[in-house]
């Protein structure tokens, strides 16, 4: 009986050090972003193509209040709501007083300062793909933006999700993970892939999730349940989205359909940020989702 107690006590030992090992936070070296210097003005397309306003700004903002990222909107799911939180220059509110490697922890491995795991909610898994100048070159351009000194709304979530360390397994699952469209392909359909499978993160709202809420990316863009529970957000991998490139590039950057029928919903937003991408990299996504696998 003993020895069989002992063996349970090693089993539990070994167990809560493989689960502490495997949750544990792991950010950048120092050395990751040492030199880098962000340059704002290039930092301002990664802020639209990324839709930062969309969740940081107000709810129904609109011209020069879209700048403001006092936070606030909610996202529910399954697993509680959640809040984005204040993003502004504001050194108390905010995140002011974050150094470049404090951002590009948050954006690339979903940590706060001081390793606290982030949720996915925030979609760093996506930006993950980012390369560390554009990390740097977006931090740059929010350290330009309107200070807002509203307090971050704390998310509503129930014990177990509630407790951050189980994010870390997460992680460990589930971060950078490589592209999913593979290669090859042009230079076009390359610079599209970065755009929509990192800071554009089509996929967070295109694909359908598992049960732990990733992605499935053997699913992907291939149509999600809107979690605003209204209707579905759409499949437009090429086995849905028929449409010419020419087509598409004129709906994600004018928001009109070929029948010229005009941008409704959640999309209305995301065209209203992707408006303000040169006509190049609008082109690159077009030709990226057309070499999406086809989803039904």
């Amino acid at each position: 009986m003993r020895l069989l107690i002992k063996a349970l006590a090693l089993l539990v030992v070994l167990g809560g050090g493989i689960f502490w090992w495997v949750t544990a936070p792991r950010p950048l070296p120092a050395s990751a972003v040492a030199g880098l210097t962000g340059d704002a003005q290039k930092g301002a397309a990664l802020f639209w193509v990324g839709g930062c306003a969309s969740c940081h700004a107000a709810q129904g903002a609109k011209g020069a209040d879209l700048l403001r990222l006092g936070g606030g909107r909610a996202l529910k799911t399954e697993f509680g709501t959640f809040y984005a939180p204040n993003i502004s220059p504001d050194p108390a509110q905010g995140i002011g007083a974050w150094t470049l490697a404090d951002f590009a922890n948050a954006m690339t491995r979903g940590l706060a300062p001081g390793g606290k795991h982030l949720y996915p909610a925030f979609p760093f898994a996506s930006y993950s793909h980012m390369t560390l100048q554009d990390v740097a070159d977006l931090h740059a351009y929010l350290m330009t933006l309107p200070k807002v000194a509203t307090p971050s709304h704390p998310h509503e979530i129930a014990f177990p999700f509630s407790w951050r360390r189980l994010i870390g397994g997460w992680d460990w699952l589930y971060l950078r993970k490589g592209w999913v469209v593979q290669g090859p392909l042009t230079p076009e359909e390359t610079r599209g892939r970065y755009l929509a499978e990192g800071p554009g993160h089509c996929g967070e709202c295109h694909t359908p999730r598992n049960p732990l809420g990733a992605m499935d990316t053997a699913r992907w863009l291939a149509g999600a349940p809107n979690p605003s529970g209204k209707g579905k957000i759409p499949n437009i991998t090429p086995a849905h989205l028929d449409w010419s490139k020419d087509d598409i590039v004129t709906y994600i950057g004018t928001g009109f359909t070929p029948s010229y029928d005009v941008v409704g919903g959640d999309m209305a937003e995301v065209v209203t940020n992707l408006g303000h991408l040169p006509k190049a990299d609008l082109a690159a996504i077009a030709a990226y989702l057309k070499k999406v696998p086809p989803r039904k």
